[in-house]
C-alpha cells in the first residue's frame, strides 16, 4: 500500500471489506491525531515551563471553548453537504452562492461571539466553582482564543468546503502545517518570551490563521469549478436557511455533549487544582486513545452508505463484523499500554509526582472503556450510514446526559467523608467508564433489533 492509495478516493463496495475500511481510515487518523496534537502541546509545554496551575487553567478553560465552538461545526457540516449536492450536480451558480453566503455567515457569526462572550468569560468561570488561583490564566487564555476566533472558525468551514468538493488531502496538509506552526510558537511565546498562559492561547490563534490563509487560497485557485467573485458575499437568505436546516442538528448535539462537559467541570473543579490537572493530562491523553475509534466509526458511516447505496446488504453486515473486530483490537492493544505505560506517559506533562500518580490512577480506570468505545463507534457509524442517525444520537445522549452526569454526582454524594468532604474524585472517570460500557451494550442491542436495515431500504426506495 503506498502513500497515493491512501489518499486515493476509496470505492468500498467491492474487494475484502477490512482493507477497503482500513484504506480509508488511515488518512483520517493522521488528520485527527495532528488535530490533538494542538491541545496535546499546549498542555505538556504550560505543564512544563509554567506549572501545575496554569494546566488547570488550560484544562478548565477547554469546555467553554468547545461550547462556543459548536456552532461553526454545525455551519462546516451544511456547508459541506450542500456544496457536495452542487459540486454533483454541476450547479456552479448555487455553489458559488453557497460558498459565498457562508464566508459571510462565518463572519458574523465570529463578530456576535466576539462581542457578546467576552464579557461573559469571568461570570461564567465563576458559575462553575473555577478556583481564584487559576481565575486570572482561565480567562485571559479564554479572552485572546475569543478574539482570534475568526481563524478557527474560516478553517472549519473552509475545510468543510474542500471536503464537499472532494479535497480532503488539502485540508489534511493545512492541519498538519497549523500544528507544527503552533508547535514552534508554543515554546518561543511560553518557554522563550515567557508569556504563560498567554502565549499558548496567541499560538493557537496564529496558527488556526496561518491554516484558515491556507485553505482560502487553496479555494481561490479552484476558479473552474465556482466562482469567488465579491457578488456572491452577499448573504443568500436561502441558501443560509439551508445551511443552518442541514447542519445545527449536528451543533446541537455537540452542544449537549459539550454542555454535558461543562457541568462535570463544575463538579472538577470542586476537588481542587490537582484534580483539575489530572483531569487535563487524562483528557489528552484519551483524545489519542479515542482517535482509532472516531476514525472507525467515520470510515464505517461511508463503508455503510456506499454499500446501501450499491444494495449490498449483506457487505455492509460482513463490512460490520469486520471493522468492528479490527476496532477492537486496535483499542485493546492501546489498552494494555496504557496499563503497562500510564505512568510514563502522565509523567510527559508534569514532574509533579503526586499529579503523576494521580493522573496514571485514573488512566487506569478508564482505560477498558475504549473497547466499549470501539463497538459504539463502529456499529453507530454503520446505523449512520444506513440513514439511522437518530438511534446513535439519543444513545449518545442518554449515556452522557442522563446516566454520565447524575451518576457522578451521586458517586461524590455517597463518599463523602471527613476526610474527603466533597467526594471521591473518582467519580468523574468511574462515571465515564460506565457510561461508554453502557453505550456499548446498547448499541449492540439496538444494531441486533435492525431498524437500520428498514432504513436503508426506505432510503433506497425514496432514491428511486
Amino acid at each position: 500500500m503506498n502513500v497515493k492509495q491512501l489518499f486515493a478516493q476509496v470505492d468500498m463496495t467491492s474487494g475484502r471489506p477490512w482493507e477497503k475500511i482500513v484504506l480509508f481510515t488511515v488518512p483520517m487518523l493522521i488528520g485527527n491525531i495532528a488535530q490533538q496534537l494542538y491541545n496535546t502541546v499546549d498542555s505538556i509545554v504550560v505543564g512544563r515551563y509554567v506549572g501545575d496551575n496554569a494546566l488547570a487553567a488550560v484544562g478548565s478553560a477547554s469546555p467553554i471553548l468547545n461550547l462556543l465552538l459548536v456552532l461553526f461545526v454545525g455551519i462546516s457540516m451544511g456547508v459541506s453537504i450542500m456544496v457536495s449536492q452542487y459540486f454533483g450536480s454541476h450547479d456552479r451558480e448555487n455553489l458559488s452562492k453557497t460558498i459565498g453566503s457562508s464566508i459571510t455567515l462565518t463572519a458574523l457569526s465570529s463578530l456576535l461571539l466576539m462581542v457578546c462572550c467576552a464579557a461573559l468569560i469571568r461570570p461564567v468561570l465563576r458559575m462553575l466553582d473555577t478556583p481564584e488561583s487559576i481565575m486570572d490564566w482561565c480567562a485571559s487564555y479564554l479572552f485572546i482564543l475569543l478574539m482570534g476566533i475568526a481563524g478557527v472558525a474560516y478553517y472549519n468551514i473552509f475545510c468543510g468546503i474542500l471536503r464537499g468538493l472532494g479535497d480532503s488531502l488539502s485540508a489534511l496538509v493545512y492541519l498538519l502545517v497549523a500544528t507544527v506552526l503552533n508547535i514552534i510558537l508554543d515554546l518561543w511565546f511560553v518557554a522563550g518570551l515567557k508569556m504563560g498562559v498567554a502565549g499558548v492561547a496567541l499560538a493557537t490563534v496564529i496558527a488556526q490563521l496561518a491554516s484558515a490563509f491556507l485553505c482560502l487560497v487553496k479555494l481561490r485557485r479552484m476558479g473552474h469549478l465556482f466562482d469567488m467573485h465579491p457578488s456572491y458575499l452577499k448573504p443568500d437568505r436561502e441558501n443560509i436557511f439551508t445551511v443552518l436546516r442541514l447542519g445545527l442538528p449536528s451543533g446541537i448535539t455537540q452542544a449537549i455533549f459539550s454542555l454535558a462537559m461543562v457541568v462535570v467541570q463544575s463538579l472538577t473543579n470542586s476537588f481542587g487544582e490537582m484534580i483539575i490537572a489530572a483531569n487535563v493530562i487524562i483528557m489528552r491523553v484519551d483524545g489519542f486513545a479515542m482517535m482509532p475509534n472516531f476514525s472507525f466509526g467515520t470510515a464505517m458511516t461511508t463503508y455503510s452508505g456506499q454499500n446501501v447505496g450499491a444494495r449490498e446488504y449483506e457487505r455492509v453486515q460482513q463490512g460490520a463484523k469486520q471493522g468492528t473486530l479490527l476496532a477492537v483490537g486496535i483499542s485493546a492493544s492501546i489498552t494494555a499500554l496504557i496499563l503497562l505505560f500510564g505512568h510514563h506517559l502522565m509523567a510527559i506533562f508534569t514532574s509533579t509526582e503526586k499529579l503523576v500518580n494521580v493522573s496514571a490512577r485514573m488512566m487506569a480506570i478508564l482505560s477498558a472503556g475504549y473497547i466499549a468505545m470501539a463497538v459504539t463507534q463502529s456499529l453507530s457509524g454503520i446505523m449512520r450510514g444506513a440513514g439511522d442517525t437518530m438511534t446513535p444520537m439519543w444513545i449518545s445522549m442518554v449515556t452522557t446526559v442522563a446516566i454520565r452526569i447524575p451518576l457522578a454526582y451521586g458517586i461524590a454524594w455517597l463518599t463523602r467523608t471527613p476526610e474527603f468532604p466533597k467526594g471521591r474524585y473518582e467519580c468523574i472517570w468511574i462515571s465515564l467508564l460506565f457510561s461508554w460500557v453502557l453505550g456499548a451494550v446498547i448499541t449492540i442491542v439496538f444494531y441486533r433489533l435492525g431498524n437500520w436495515k428498514k432504513k436503508a431500504l426506505s432510503l433506497v426506495k425514496e432514491k428511486e
